[in-house]
């Protein structure tokens, strides 16, 4: 049988990542985050972890770090609920951006074209199969330090400030869904990104999590089960500092200025990276990371982990704690029990980032 005669579901991920690589997307390009706290968030990301405020738009704040090439990277926006709000990908180019639009529209998931935001062009906006909204663009503006962020260095686009933990740039996201497998399958198939790890119980027939990315950076989106059965959630969205001991000055400076530290820092198993998990005040979960690996192989065999190999899915064999598998945003009612998932227990259960 061949690829074209096989349903989504009757191809393995080591079938797709198998096929003619799509080489459309570049990177993750901006993600916006909802807050019902706006003020307090905003201090957050700019006073504590050192992000750059770059524009003001209505009720949103964008934001970047001092690493970052784009004019804005993260957009703030005040709402009744904290969440996601559009995930934006950016196009290799004009031809790349129209090609997956329309692959996009062809699966009746397409929302349409926009004007664009701020510092970027028009935009193909579509949902998931999730739920989660999300756009593809090109055209972006690159960062143009004033004076008094200028670095001396010509291949940094902004100079470190100093100010608080100091993130670089932002690094990647984890998104729940409801089912795995057809949004991984999705991201694979459409948008061309490449599978490096997944996590499998029950003889591998239960996809419980999957970690890909466009580009060789480990992963820049993670797919894992929602145990309470909703849509459309975060998990956690990921800026990046330049080593480990970062990771532990940031602990120092968040726990210094009153921010609750979910958990770490510590490391995990699955992409070997360094972090710290917080919530930022409007209900977002953040994670300060580090370390990881990068992928270059264009033959890269998929790492399928099973529930004996994973552990606690902490690398120096701590637990995470309850809230991380039963917390996401926007926040439901319910319990990990009560959704039939096979969960038994956040000790057992081997949910990693």
């Amino acid at each position: 049988m061949n690829d074209r005669n096989m349903s989504d579901r009757e191809m393995s991920a080591k079938d797709i990542s198998a096929r003619e690589p799509i080489h459309d997307i570049a990177h993750l390009g901006s993600v916006e985050l909802f807050t019902p706290k706006p003020e307090d968030s905003l201090w957050y990301f700019h006073d504590i972890l050192g992000m750059e405020t770059v524009h003001t738009l209505g009720n949103s704040v964008y934001l970047r770090g001092y690493g970052d090439y784009a004019a804005s990277t993260l957009k703030l926006t005040a709402a009744d609920r904290a969440g996601p709000g559009v995930i934006s990908w950016r196009a290799t180019s004009e031809p790349a951006l129209e090609r997956r639009a329309a692959e996009i529209e062809a699966l009746g998931l397409g929302i349409g074209w926009t004007n664009g935001d701020f510092g970027r062009g028009r935009s193909y906006r579509f949902h998931d199969p999730d739920g989660h909204t999300m756009e593809v663009y090109f055209e972006e503006q690159h960062y143009e330090a004033p004076d008094h962020l200028k670095s001396s260095l010509k291949n940094l686009p902004q100079k470190y400030s100093g100010r608080g933990v100091g993130v670089r740039r932002i690094d990647h996201l984890a998104l729940l869904a409801k089912d795995v497998e057809a949004n991984r399958t999705f991201a694979q198939k459409v948008l061309g990104f490449q599978l490096r790890e997944q996590v499998r119980f029950n003889k591998g027939a239960t996809e419980i999590g999957s970690w890909m990315s466009p580009s060789p950076v480990h992963h820049q989106l993670a797919y894992v089960v929602d145990v309470k059965g909703a849509h459309g959630r975060l998990h956690h969205f990921s800026l990046w500092v330049d080593n480990r001991e970062d990771v532990l000055r940031a602990a120092d400076i968040l726990s210094e200025n009153g921010v609750f530290i979910e958990a770490g820092p510590a490391k995990h198993n699955n992409s070997q990276g360094f972090y710290l998990y917080t919530y930022e005040p409007g209900g977002n979960r953040v994670e300060i990371y580090s370390g990881s690996y990068l992928v270059f192989a264009p033959d890269w065999e998929p790492v399928t982990w099973n529930e004996e190999e994973r552990g606690t899915g902490v690398y120096w064999g701590g637990s995470l704690p309850d809230s991380f598998i039963q917390y996401a945003t926007p926040d439901v009612p319910g319990d990990a029990e009560e959704s039939g998932e096979p969960v038994a227990d956040s000790k057992s259960f081997p949910v990693f980032f």
